[in-house]
């Protein structure tokens, strides 16, 4: 669920979607190594007694130091999340120029600054709407940053409705008026987004509502979310917001790693 309250500064940090391991609790590694020694193989032979006592003495080793447990936990996570940020990295490499420079996304900060940072996310997310404002202090703090805002409605999935969609395609359509940027801010500070609210955020921001109807709806903005919606299933992106700069993919808005990130970035840049 992307869909929680923030209530304090350390949540603002957390990844908002989670896959939960297989192996995420000793319980159920221990339950894996159990099964494990149980012998369930195909046309195996029947238990002889070495292989009961060998059992017997692996179950009085994990009971005396159940730590192995945790260690094997940990163990198997570090090993599931090396391999997804490899993916992730292989995946960023093989779409730079659809991330980094497709003319048809917002783009705020230094339009032409030396790093960039992607940012995927909904209009109605509690947790893009609370990182918003930490996001103005962070490009503020780094000039030579680019923000590329990649419009990833995905809410509307847990109430069945199409706000979050509306929402990002109006966004869009203010994009030839010259009012994106504007229009990108106002929607993300509105609490509760519902159709008369994004109309008026258009309206207020003077945009043009008669052609921002016209294209919101058209083929091309429908073209440009389904392949953005494809570009974050390859990069491994299920939740918002998630933030990619330079090879890494930053799930929730944890801020500080960012910013390493960025720093990062501009080091490999000189």
């Amino acid at each position: 669920m992307v869909g929680r309250s923030l209530m304090s500064r350390d949540s603002l940090y957390e990844t908002p979607m989670k896959l939960t391991s297989l192996f995420s609790t000793p319980l159920m590694a221990l339950s894996m190594l159990a099964l494990a020694g149980a012998g369930c193989h195909a046309q195996s032979s029947p238990e002889t007694a070495a292989d009961k006592a060998f059992g017997a003495k692996v179950r009085a080793y994990l009971l005396t130091h159940p730590e192995v447990i945790q260690e094997v936990v940990d163990k198997l996570q570090a090993k599931e999340t090396a391999a997804k940020d490899a993916q992730a990295r292989a995946a960023v490499a093989a779409h730079r120029q659809a991330l980094e420079h497709d003319a048809r996304d917002g783009v705020i900060g230094a339009p032409t600054g030396k790093i960039t940072v992607v940012e995927f996310f909904d209009y109605r997310c509690p947790y893009c709407k609370a990182a918003e404002p930490e996001l103005q202090k962070l490009l503020a703090a780094n000039p030579d940053v680019r923000l590329v805002l990649k419009e990833f409605p995905i809410l509307d999935a847990e109430d069945q409705s199409h706000i979050s969609e509306d929402a990002a395609r109006g966004a869009l359509a203010a994009l030839p008026q010259g009012r994106y940027a504007q229009v990108h801010e106002a929607l993300l500070a509105e609490h509760h987004l519902d159709e008369a609210a994004i109309r008026d955020v258009l309206s207020r921001n003077g945009v043009d509502l008669t052609k921002d109807q016209a294209l919101s709806g058209g083929k091309p903005i429908t073209d440009q979310l389904a392949e953005n919606h494809a570009l974050a299933r390859d990069l491994g992106v299920d939740g918002t917001p998630a933030f990619v700069v330079g090879d890494t993919v930053i799930s929730g808005a944890r801020l500080d790693d960012i910013q390493a990130a960025i720093t990062a970035a501009r080091s490999g840049a000189k």
